[in-house]
């Protein structure tokens, strides 16, 4: 279980990171988990990416005034 959680975590800090470790992905024991977890990385940027588009909407250029 421990390789497992472990995958997950490496998986979800290369999503995060953008870097897929291809050698990990493959693995055919922890594969899926590191898979997942680069997944959830990936979609974890893609929130923070459009919570900053949606400050940046609000906002309206206020911080030029």
């Amino acid at each position: 279980m421990d390789d497992e959680i472990y995958a997950y975590v490496t998986g979800r800090s290369d999503g995060i990171a953008g870097h897929r470790d291809s050698l990990r992905a493959g693995h055919p024991a922890t594969g899926p988990d590191y898979r997942m977890g680069f997944l959830d990385g990936r979609i974890e940027v893609f929130h923070l990416l459009a919570a900053v588009r949606r400050i940046q909407d609000e906002s309206d250029g206020d911080f030029l005034r």
